[in-house]
């Protein structure tokens, strides 16, 4: 699979841009475990003309993360097309639009999902995107605004033409949120139609190596994107070299939250990894984890929260 000159292998796994949790630690560990793909948090369009300096700290990236996109939003045309001029300074090697994000402070405002409320805007955007910038520009999206408005075959095209290079599609409509199960059929359906020549990501509920694996069997997906399983969980990426030891995972995560106060601060670096820490799977096992999860979710100090980490280690060797 392919985006312009970019050859990603067979069956490649991407890593969703997710807002506050795409940090650059994450990023780097989700590459080192197998992530062909990696997206920063997504940036506002508006954030990123007024230079405000939380957004343009997200686009910073790594030569070690690459092949790395950079997605972002708004909901006028200007406005998108000069901060993808500015975005092509950072190199990333996608620009990626979000027009899938159902949040209502996004997609209440006309951008995200709420685009697809307005499909010749959503066009005009990306189409004048695509000729703004010199690198490959893709989409995400969903499959409509709400069962009854089930866009994505003919939208698909559309986005085609407009000469965007890959196309990402969540299995849900923007009424559903996150809720329900994500509907593969129509992603298959884009996918198996003769005039699509573009690479087609599916998106939707997919946890493990092995649900993606089946994904690609039964749709026939170039690529499939992993989200919110994510969470706390870089090595879900590995493939075939069996279960990663418990104090590995512990140290990627102590390497996450390192890696994040030595490039963002220690407060931001913090706040960023220590979502990860309280969502990750590895501990469950924890007996009464609530109150370490507080105290995990509530740490400002890199040291407190390493020994909270540690302290988490020896109990886990005990169970």
């Amino acid at each position: 699979m392919k985006i312009g000159t970019i050859d990603f292998g067979e069956r490649p796994l991407f890593l969703a841009p997710m807002e506050d949790v795409t940090d650059i630690g994450f990023r780097k560990m989700c590459k080192r475990f197998g992530a062909a793909m990696v997206y920063t948090e997504f940036v506002s369009a508006d954030a990123i003309i007024r230079s405000i300096r939380s957004t343009l700290s997200k686009m910073v990236i790594d030569d070690s993360e690459r092949p790395v996109g950079i997605q972002i939003y708004g909901r006028d045309v200007a406005s998108m097309v000069e901060a993808a001029r500015i975005v092509e300074q950072a190199k990333p090697d996608v620009i990626d639009i979000n027009f899938g994000c159902p949040v209502k402070k996004v997609a209440g405002k006309g951008a995200g999902s709420g685009m697809l409320k307005n499909i010749p805007l959503l066009l005009e955007i990306t189409r004048e995107v695509v000729k703004a910038v010199s690198i490959p520009v893709t989409v995400k999206t969903r499959l409509g605004w709400d069962k009854d408005n089930l866009v994505i075959a003919d939208l698909a095209e559309q986005l085609q033409d407009c000469g965007i290079q890959a196309l990402t599609i969540h299995g849900r409509t923007r009424s559903q949120m996150y809720t329900g199960e994500a509907d593969w059929t129509l992603i298959g359906e884009v996918k198996k139609n003769p005039r699509i020549h573009i690479p087609i990501i599916g998106n939707g509920d997919v946890t493990s190596v092995r649900e993606a694996g089946e994904k690609f069997d039964r749709y026939g997906v170039d690529a499939v994107m992993i989200g919110r399983a994510t969470f706390g969980c870089p090595w879900i990426f590995r493939q075939g070299e069996g279960e990663l030891p418990l104090d590995e995972k512990i140290d990627v995560l102590e390497e996450m939250l390192r890696i994040n106060v030595e490039r963002i601060d220690e407060y931001r670096g913090i706040i960023h990894t220590r979502r990860h820490l309280a969502a990750s799977p590895i501990f469950k096992g924890i007996p009464d984890f609530r109150q370490t999860r507080i105290s995990m979710l509530r740490a400002t100090k890199m040291e407190e929260l390493m020994t909270i980490l540690e302290n988490c280690r020896e109990r886990l060797r005990g169970i």
